[in-house]
């Protein structure tokens, strides 16, 4: 009896539709979609290999942007490729427990991904207000905590939501109007309460994402103060400079998940279903995409090191492509 009601209350297998009212145009989305995805993959692999290989990389502020790029990879290799399989083969069928699975990644990674920031800002505060003590301050073992307690964080704050999911009864309509399992849009397919979902996942977001963008917001505060005290105009632009790239990600990172999560719960149908779940989709492949660019472009020590190993593999390989002809 017990394996009835299992079977009755928590479905084998969801469906995934993409992208509900585009459905006609899905082959045409997939393939910015697809091209945005090679580009992460590939300028996460290389900015990731550069930083690795690169001994004089080796500093806070690159051992936090590998993990950064680490996260980047995940989040976007989560969600892309079956989002690609509903497109092209229109395969939507995922099981219950790969359907949490995926659910607790994507909020799990998000999650790091913000506490990642927030130790970048850090970085960047102890970087211009307190040069003299950064080395001391920031050493190996210290970022390496850093960064397990922004693991530990996120997992801890995550890990209920897979909990809650499981207690509920599914036994309405099994298809997720969305291109990969998040936590509200599989809560909402449950017939008994979820309350208690809204209300912890409402939390967890104000809570944990509010606590980071106010500790960014008071790094960079404490950082322009210390900039407008120093005494020349280039050490000030100079002082900035190593912001820049920093400051641009965050506003890539926070901007359009706000945005998703505000009209999401409290924009009712004044926007259509299609643009949210085309902006969720976005998210997580756009910043992906971007962060390796931005750094790459912004940051002269990752492009000189980026040029240097290209002409070292150019010089290497031209030997052999001479040979052969």
């Amino acid at each position: 009896m017990a394996d009835v009601n299992d079977t009755a209350f928590r479905p084998g297998t969801f469906l995934l539709v993409g992208i509900p009212g585009l459905e006609k145009f899905h082959l045409w989305i997939s393939l910015p979609f697809f091209s945005m995805y090679i580009f992460a993959l590939l300028g996460n692999l290389v900015l990731l290999f550069t930083i690795v290989r690169e001994q004089s990389l080796h500093k806070p502020m690159y051992l936090f942007l590998s993990a950064l790029t680490v996260a980047d990879l995940l989040l976007s290799t989560t969600t892309v490729p079956r989002m690609l399989a509903i497109f092209w083969f229109r395969v939507g069928d995922i099981s219950f427990g790969a359907c949490l699975a995926q659910m607790f990644l994507v909020h799990f990674i998000f999650a790091a991904e913000s506490a990642i920031l927030v130790a970048m800002a850090f970085d960047r505060y102890v970087a211009i207000c307190n040069p003299l003590r950064y080395v001391t301050l920031l050493t190996h073992s210290v970022i390496w905590r850093i960064e397990l307690a922004a693991v530990v964080r996120s997992f801890c704050l995550v890990l209920p939501c897979v909990f809650l999911l499981l207690r509920l009864s599914y036994c309405r309509n099994h298809v997720i109007p969305h291109s990969y399992c998040e936590h509200m849009g599989v809560a909402r397919l449950a017939c008994t309460s979820i309350k208690v979902n809204v209300v912890y996942g409402l939390t967890v977001a104000l809570l944990s994402l509010g606590i980071d963008i106010v500790l960014i917001a008071v790094s960079y505060g404490l950082i322009l103060r210390a900039v407008f005290q120093l005494p020349s105009a280039g050490a000030r632009r100079k002082a900035m400079s190593t912001c820049g790239s920093h400051l641009c990600i965050i506003l890539l990172f926070y901007t359009p998940a706000f945005f998703s999560f505000l009209t999401h719960r409290f924009g009712g149908h004044s926007i259509p279903r299609h643009v949210h779940i085309l902006l969720a989709c976005l998210y997580v492949v756009v910043p992906p995409m971007l962060n390796p660019i931005i750094y790459g472009v912004n940051n002269k020590q990752i492009r000189e090191t980026v040029m240097s190993m290209f002409a070292h593999l150019q010089s290497t390989l031209s030997p052999t492509a001479g040979k052969a002809s």
